[in-house]
This record gives C-alpha cells, structure tokens and sequence, in this order.
C-alpha cells in the first residue's frame, strides 16, 4: 500500500472564512480524502506542528510526500527543507501543487527561480492533456474544464522538465506548462499547477484523478539506493602511469 503524506500550511483556512467555507477541514484532508478513497495509507502535516510534522521518522515512512503552500514558504525551517531534499534523492517522491512552486524544496530541486506570470480573476481554465499516453493521464479525456481558476503564465522559470503532460489555457488568453515531472536522484517529482485556495479545485474528480495517479507515478522503484565515493576496482588493473 502506497504510504502517503499530505503538506499543507494550513494557514488560508484558518485566517479566511471564505477559504474555511470551501476547506472546513483543510486543503489537506480534503486531499487525504480522495487519496484514502483509492487505497493509500494517508497522513496529514502542516507548518504549525513540530518540525512542520515532518520529522524524520515520518519521512522515512512515507512514500510520496503532497506539498501545498502558499503565503509562508518563508517559515519552513531550512532543515526540515534539507531532510525533505535528503529524502527525495533518496528516492521518496514528490508532487508539489499550484503555489508550491515556490516552496523552498521545489526551489531547492529546481535550481531556478522557479517565479511566473499570475493574476487572480477568476477565469476559465482549460487543461489539455500533452501526453495521453502517460501514467498521469489515464483516465483523463482531452481535456479538464475547470470554471474559475487563477491564472498562472509564461514564462515559467524552471529547468526544461523531463516530461510535459499537461497545458492550461486561460480564459484571458495565457497558457502554462500545467503537469511537469522531474527526476532528482532516485527520486521522482509531479509538478501540477490547479489548486488555488480560493475556488474548489480539490473537489473536482478529474483533478483528483490526475493527483492520484501522480503520487502512483511518483512511488519508489524498489532498487537501493547507489553507494557513492571510492570505488574498488572490479578486475586486476595492469599497471599504468600514475597520473598525478
């Protein structure tokens, strides 16, 4: 059984009500909801709990770790950003939503600015599917309508990914590089752009589809992880200068 843990700063819902009208529970539980629904083993973590409840014996047990964030990035603690970095080239998978991107790990794993175009007005989105044969896709048509969204837009200041699955388009005429993946490590990271703390995205079953076959996408391979440093040599080695 997948083991997942859901990051989330827990801060939009507990300081808006209109936020707290959409999330009661939180954008991470509604999140545990759907996942717990498809058969993975779910926790929870936000920023306020002890060490971000990311210690690192829930780390260890996890085996793809959901980040959302949003209006404090600035207050996660560098170590836990290190231990969560520590992780995934390890081999634990990451899938960073909508403003995650720019959270200090994604930065962290990105190298970039990682910044955007935004606009918040309320716009139609429409994601069309770039990849249909891909994992992350399955189950999806063409595309996913979505009625009211932030607009998030190009240029995007990230490293070329190694696969594109998704576009958005907007309403207002922008487009996005919407679904992204990386490999860092051992590690595997799903970048999905929907999810704006102010309009029910999460609610949405083709948006949940994608996330739970993003963290399914993201799962470890079961292969150690490589010993690195000094190496000794496999076969005799016949002589040979010294190169100084």
């Amino acid at each position: 059984m997948t083991r997942v843990t859901v990051w989330n700063e827990y801060r939009h819902e507990l300081q808006e009500e209109r936020i707290r009208e959409i999330y009661p529970a939180g954008i991470h539980n509604q999140i545990a909801s759907f996942l717990i629904a498809a058969g993975m083993e779910v926790g929870t973590a936000t920023l306020d709990e002890p060490e971000h409840g990311l210690t690192q014996e829930v780390l260890d047990r996890t085996d793809v770790l959901i980040w959302w964030g949003h209006m404090a990035h600035g207050e996660v603690s560098d170590e836990i950003v290190n231990r969560v970095h520590d992780r995934v080239l390890k081999g634990m998978g990451l899938v960073v939503l909508h403003s995650g991107h720019m959270s200090k790990i994604f930065m962290k794993l990105m190298g970039t600015s990682c910044d955007l175009k935004w606009r918040d007005a309320g716009e139609k989105e429409r994601i069309w599917v770039m990849n249909p044969s891909h994992p992350i896709a399955e189950g999806i048509g063409e595309y996913i309508d979505l009625e009211r969204e932030e607009m998030y837009g190009t240029h995007f200041d990230v490293p070329a990914p190694d696969e594109q699955i998704f576009v958005g388009w907007f309403e207002g005429g922008n487009v996005f590089p919407s679904g992204l993946t990386y490999r860092r490590g051992s590690g595997k990271i799903f970048y999905f752009q929907p999810g704006h703390e102010a309009y029910p995205i999460y609610y949405h079953p083709d948006i949940q589809r994608v996330i739970v076959n993003g963290v399914r996408w993201c799962e470890p391979t079961p292969r150690a992880y490589p010993v690195y440093g000094h190496s000794e040599a496999l076969e005799p080695i016949k002589g040979g200068a010294v190169l100084l």
